[in-house]
């Protein structure tokens, strides 16, 4: 499972490798929680443009009766995301990235939980692979999306036997075309990262508090 995350850097340089002409204002987050909101790129339904917007991280379905039920799904298993009827429709044409660079993981020593701060050696943004979803009920609206987890790679292993999708650069146009149908080519993507770009190291509990969200959060504690 994925639980917290961090987009600290600019995403200028990304927007452009998308596409994007319009960005929302984004202030830096060292500790993105779910029920907040998370900035997602995706492929407009209507005008068929790729955008850039703020979503509630927690998916609720088209046919939920009750919005509270995003609260228990904000990660979907690669291995099921295509069956399962929560997600599969948004898996088959409301895909979008998830913007970060770095995530939180806990690792249980002894009767503690230690977090562990991941990310890429040289700090760029990247993209989890994620669904996203639009609920309405009456005069309510509401646009929310989830993250796909799957098995962990060699950096993740000694923490946790969970991992987030994060998407290689090559495999953004694939993921963002409302289109591509095709389960298996999706499903493909849906691996661990390689490891030999990726470093962990553990990070203060304060973490734990989804109230910080300030940058020793992701800083390295002895």
């Amino acid at each position: 499972m994925c639980g917290r995350f961090t987009r600290k850097e600019t995403i200028q340089q990304l927007a452009e490798q998308l596409g994007l002409k319009i960005l929302p204002p984004l202030s830096p987050r060292y500790n993105i929680a779910p029920s907040q909101l998370v900035a997602c790129v995706r492929t407009s339904l209507e005008t068929h443009q790729r955008e850039c917007l703020e979503l509630k991280w927690g998916l609720v379905p088209s046919w939920a009766k009750d919005p509270s039920i995003g609260n228990k799904l904000i990660n979907a298993r690669g291995e099921t995301v295509a069956e399962k009827p929560a997600f599969r429709k948004a898996f088959k044409q409301q895909r979008c990235l998830i913007l970060a660079d770095g995530f939180y993981e806990w690792k249980r020593e002894g009767k503690t939980k230690q977090p562990y701060y991941i990310r890429f050696k040289d700090n760029r943004l990247f993209a989890f692979a994620g669904l996203w979803e639009r609920w309405e009920k009456q005069t309510l609206a509401l646009e929310s999306c989830a993250l796909i987890t799957t098995g962990p790679n060699t950096t993740m292993t000694p923490i946790h036997h969970r991992m987030p999708v994060i998407l290689a650069a090559k495999d953004y146009d694939d993921w963002l075309d409302p289109s591509l149908h095709i389960i298996a080519q999706l499903n493909a993507l849906l691996r661990p990262f390689p490891p030999e770009e990726m470093e962990a190291f553990p990070v203060s509990p304060i973490v734990n508090n989804p109230g910080n969200d300030q940058p020793e959060c992701a800083q390295f504690v002895q």
